[in-house]
């Protein structure tokens, strides 16, 4: 597959996304024309509102069954609110959510060369049937690819004995003591680790595109699939560079592509 552009949507909602230094990211290290556009989910139809609110889970443990929303979260959608400060978080099925958003992109760009990647703070969800539960994801391959900020701070895990203090601490006050204990172990809202941990994302979307396998064995490697914090930190902050089998990988990809 040879892409000849990407298309960026924004997500103003999170700071942390430098919108610009990830176009310059591209096209650095892989010479792709990059367009920036504005949230896809402004100024939707009532139609959208409610297919996206369809495609919302309500339990985790049985596969996507098609939701009807309520007025409320019809609106809510229309809002465009940020789910991730919302006290009770919507999960989203991201399979479903793909195909939604996939609506929204014009029909010229939905050539196999136009790659289509949305950034959002709705926390998309993906359905294993090994365990047979939903799991948190930070991005849904395929074209259009959705990079879920919120999945990025809540699908890998954080330490195991962070979740073994909680279990046995209950009030809100020794909840914020835990947290304090293990800060700067793991991502949170607002984090300015946020910017090249996505930017590693956008690298990994990008490889599974044009490869159909984003993901190293290599935990030094930036196309690392990290299931823990800690070794998201380790691919994406302290090493942040590619293993040399990738990075002979991206050398061809750039080749092909220019």
């Amino acid at each position: 597959m040879k892409i000849s552009k990407i298309i960026l949507y924004n997500e103003p909602s999170v700071p942390e996304i430098d919108i610009r230094n990830i176009e310059k990211f591209i096209l650095n290290t892989f010479q792709i024309k990059t367009e920036i556009r504005n949230n896809i989910f402004e100024n939707l139809n009532q139609k959208m509102c409610e297919n996206i609110a369809s495609s919302r889970i309500f339990n985790l443990k049985k596969i996507f069954q098609r939701h009807i929303p309520s007025r409320e979260e019809i609106l809510i959608e229309s809002e465009n609110n940020d789910m991730s400060n919302r006290e009770e978080m919507t999960l989203y099925d991201g399979i479903e959510l793909n195909k939604i958003i996939a609506e929204l992109i014009p029909s010229e760009e939905k050539n196999q060369d136009v790659l289509n990647i949305i950034f959002t703070n709705k926390l998309t969800c993906t359905f294993d049937k090994n365990d047979f539960r939903y799991h948190a994801r930070a991005w849904i391959g395929s074209n259009p690819i959705i990079i879920s900020t919120t999945g990025t701070v809540e699908a890998p895990a954080k330490p195991k004995q962070y979740y073994l203090d909680l279990m046995t601490n209950f009030s809100k006050e020794e909840i914020e003591e835990i947290k304090k204990k293990y800060k700067g172990q793991f991502l949170e809202y607002g984090d300015s680790r946020m910017s090249d941990i996505i930017e590693g994302y956008v690298l990994q979307a990008i490889f599974y595109y044009e490869t159909g396998d984003a993901f190293c064995d290599n935990n030094q490697c930036r196309l690392f699939n990290a299931h823990w914090q800690k070794d998201l930190f380790i691919s994406q902050i302290d090493n942040k560079k590619m293993c040399k089998k990738h990075e002979e990988y991206m050398i061809k990809i750039r080749n092909k592509i220019s």
